[in-house]
C-alpha cells in the first residue's frame, strides 16, 4: 500500500486561559482532541464543521503555525517536529495554503509580479531576469492576463484576488495545498468557478488538497473524502458520497439540514 502524503495522529491542541494582571493561566481550552487522518496523493480531503470546530486548528498545526499539545504530523512517513532546518524549509514549500480573505492575505503595496515572486526569490527558484516569465505563467494557469502584473491588488475583484492567491500559492511547486474557507467569502457562481479551478489545477500539478469549510455542500463539490468536526473532534469520517448520502451522526445531519440544495453540486452560472 502506497504511504499517504500526509498522516495526522492523535493530534490535539490546547490554548492556555490567563486572567489577571499578570496573565496567569487558570484553564485551558481543547481546540482539537486527538484527531487523527490521512491524506493520499493526488487527494481532496474535506474538513467540515462550524466556526470553533477546531477545523482551523488542525489546518493550522499542519502549517506550523500552531503547536500541538501532543500527536505528530507526518509527511512522507516522517514527523515534521522531527526536521532539521533544511527540512523545515523545504516543508514550508511543500505545504502552501490559501486563506479565506484574499485582500488580507495579500500585501498592498506589492504588484501582482511582487507577490507572485517574492517567496521565488527568497527559495531562490527564480532570478530577476526569470522573475517576469514565471509569474506570467502562473497568471496563466489560474486564469488570469499577463498584462496584470504592474497592478496592485486592490484593483481586483474578490474573485480575481482570489485566484492570484492561488497562484501564489503555486509558485513554490506544493505538493499539498490547504484551502481554509477559500471561497466562504465569494458570491455563489464565482465559488463554482474557483471550485472548478482548482480541480483543474489539481490535475496539472498533480496536487493534493486539505480543503476546510463550514458547508458540507463545498465539500461535496470537492472532495473525495470528508471528515466531520464538532467541537475539537471527529464525530464522522468517510468518502463523501456516503457520508452525505447516509449521514450516521446528528450534527452532521444538522449541518447537511443548513444546505438545501445539498443533492445539487455548485455549477457556475451562464
Amino acid at each position: 500500500m502506497e504511504k499517504p502524503l500526509l498522516q495526522v495522529n492523535n493530534l490535539s491542541v490546547r490554548f492556555p486561559i490567563r486572567k489577571g494582571v499578570f496573565a496567569r493561566t487558570v484553564g485551558w481550552v481543547n481546540a482539537a482532541s486527538d484527531v487523527s487522518f490521512s491524506l493520499a496523493n493526488g487527494e481532496t480531503l474535506g474538513i467540515v464543521g462550524e466556526s470553533g470546530s477546531g477545523k482551523t486548528t488542525v489546518a493550522r498545526s499542519v502549517l506550523m503555525l500552531n503547536k500541538p499539545s501532543c500527536g505528530e504530523i507526518l509527511l512522507d512517513g516522517k514527523d515534521i517536529k522531527k526536521f532539521n532546518r533544511q527540512e523545515r524549509l523545504q516543508y514550508r514549500r511543500d505545504v502552501q495554503a490559501v486563506f479565506q480573505d484574499p485582500l488580507a492575505s495579500l500585501n498592498p503595496r506589492f504588484t501582482v509580479l511582487e507577490v507572485l515572486t517574492e517567496a521565488m526569490l527568497v527559495h531562490k527558484l527564480v532570478t530577476k531576469k526569470t522573475r517576469v516569465d514565471e509569474a506570467v505563467k502562473l497568471l496563466e494557469a489560474v486564469g488570469l492576463s499577463s498584462t496584470m502584473l504592474d497592478r496592485y491588488p486592490h484593483a481586483f475583484s474578490g474573485g480575481q484576488r482570489q485566484r492570484l492567491c492561488i497562484a501564489r500559492a503555486l509558485a513554490l511547486k506544493p505538493r499539498l495545498l490547504i484551502c481554509d474557507e477559500a471561497v466562504s467569502a465569494l458570491d455563489l457562481s464565482v465559488r463554482a468557478q474557483i471550485l472548478n479551478l482548482l480541480e483543474d489545477l489539481k490535475e496539472k500539478y498533480s496536487l493534493s488538497y486539505l480543503f476546510i469549510t463550514h458547508d458540507i455542500g463545498v465539500v461535496r463539490h470537492i472532495a473525495d473524502r470528508v471528515i466531520v468536526m464538532h467541537k475539537g473532534r471527529i464525530v464522522e469520517a468517510g468518502e463523501t458520497e456516503a457520508v452525505i448520502g447516509n449521514p450516521q451522526n446528528e450534527y452532521t445531519k444538522y449541518l447537511m439540514a443548513a444546505v438545501p440544495e445539498i443533492g445539487t453540486p455548485l455549477k457556475e452560472e451562464d
